[in-house]
């Protein structure tokens, strides 16, 4: 039986319910209804739950759904999804410079393999628990967590507790890496190339949404993402197809798009957080887009070469609503990251906040631990990527966003370690336009001639 993920309404309902308490609604008759019918939590880590629900419990859901849409938010005013009311709340939005420096182009293959190499270091463990993480390390003694994972050495009841990423494991795992394969962190970056070659810095959310239509195959969408290209489908036009029925709309998807934005605007945050906007509000709201404009703000003043770690997050939060639950969870995480100086105790109080509430791709907790792993590591390449994959939740997009501000920061190439690009083979697989099999050095070209544009 197939049963396709991200789109089940009896599945959807129960992560609008948790959207719902986040956001600063009231669901509690609703959730006691679904209950009462009968209905389901939403499936903890999977995209779906075994089984097909009832004909009345799928119709019952899709009510409930819309239901929930129309209950008043008491955090919609210092939460605005609209940018006029984002650039209203932030009193530090950052000024345009007046000549903006040149793009570095040793600087965006660097980010391209730092964003594959931090994604590909992530994949074997997406999705497990963070003391699974912890235990598949230290069985091999790589812990602190300093390198590729492996299966070699550990033991069989071990990896029948905690098993490896089923669909990554067969090439991400240390000895079985050829190159980098496909993957919607280095999908995203890939369809926002074509997106500013076809319609330049000028693109409409439109505009994003007929390239997705165009390019990006369904089976390769999920989340936030898979809900939004269905309502395209079903005549919903943006931005309603980031909330009519979408759940997701405050997870990671919107993030991991915004590196693009960023490389394309060195020294210039702003003009970087909303590119990122416009591309964020096909498929997000509120605290998902601040998610994107925060790390397309970093990757931006990072581009310059002339901050340190520590001003390019602070810099990215000057486009995020200060009283925001983003703004907030970073600002929290950067504190937690310069007060301790063992890691782990970062990520065990990161989780005991966070994990009994969101979901494992919530954009928040995710936001939160990259914005860590980058101050404790302070900008160091092997120490931002392994601190953010160690941390668990998203573990391959909080390596490729990690590995994307740190390798921009060290600046080329030849300043990454060999063991992290190397593997890397310069290739990398993808499902979007004639790109797959392409270099990364040919991404950094392409790159910099969108950078360049006047």
């Amino acid at each position: 039986m197939l049963r396709v993920t991200w789109v089940q309404p009896e599945d959807l309902l129960g992560h609008e319910l948790c959207q719902a308490r986040q956001d600063g609604r009231e669901p509690k008759a609703i959730a006691a209804r679904w209950a009462a019918a009968g209905g389901p939590e939403a499936p903890a880590r999977a995209g779906a739950s075994p089984q097909r629900a009832s004909r009345y419990l799928r119709l019952l859901a899709e009510d409930l759904l819309d239901e929930l849409a129309e209950l008043p938010s008491r955090l919609a005013e210092a939460e605005p999804t609209d940018l006029d009311r984002i650039r209203a709340l932030c009193p530090d939005w950052p000024v345009g410079p007046d000549r903006a420096p040149a793009a570095r182009r040793p600087a965006l293959e660097a980010a391209w393999l730092g964003r594959a190499a931090g994604c590909l270091l992530g994949k074997p463990v997406e999705k497990l628990p963070l003391d699974g993480i912890r235990a598949l390390a230290r069985a091999t003694g790589n812990w602190p967590l300093n390198t590729w994972f492996t299966a070699r050495g550990v033991p069989e009841d071990l990896t029948a507790r905690h098993p490896w990423n089923r669909r990554s494991a067969a090439t991400s795992l240390a000895e079985n890496i050829d190159g980098m394969p496909e993957d919607d962190d280095l999908d995203y970056p890939v369809l926002n190339l074509l997106l500013l070659a076809r319609h330049g810095r000028a693109f409409t959310t439109a505009d994003v949404a007929r390239l997705w239509l165009d390019e990006l195959p369904a089976g390769r969408t999920f989340t936030a993402e898979r809900v939004a290209y269905r309502n395209l489908l079903g005549g919903v036009e943006p931005p309603h197809t980031a909330r009519h029925r979408n759940p997701f709309r405050e997870w990671i998807g919107a993030l991991i798009r915004a590196d693009v934005h960023g490389w394309t605007n060195p020294g210039d945050p702003a003009a970087a957080a909303e590119q990122a906007h416009r591309d964020a509000t096909l498929t997000h709201t509120a605290n998902g887009v601040y998610a994107a404009m925060f790390t397309a703000a970093v990757i931006a003043t990072a581009m310059t070469g002339g901050h340190d770690v520590h001003a390019c997050l602070a810099t990215g939060l000057r486009v995020v609503p200060p009283g925001s639950r983003l703004a907030r969870a970073v600002r929290h995480a950067v504190q937690l990251a310069g007060r301790h100086e063992d890691f782990d105790t970062v990520v065990d109080e990161l989780h005991a906040l966070y994990s009994p509430t969101h979901h494992w791709v919530h954009a928040v907790p995710n936001t939160a631990l990259t914005a860590a792993a980058l101050t404790h590591a302070n900008g160091d390449f092997t120490g931002s990527v392994c601190r953010a994959v160690s941390g668990g939740w998203d573990t391959d997009s909080n390596g490729a966003t990690a590995g994307s501000v740190a390798a921009l920061l060290a600046g080329s190439p030849a300043a990454l370690p060999d063991r992290w690009t190397a593997p890397l083979k310069n290739r990398l697989a993808t499902s979007v336009g004639d790109f797959n099999g392409t270099g990364f050095d040919h991404l950094a070209q392409l790159t910099h001639l969108e950078a360049s544009r006047p």
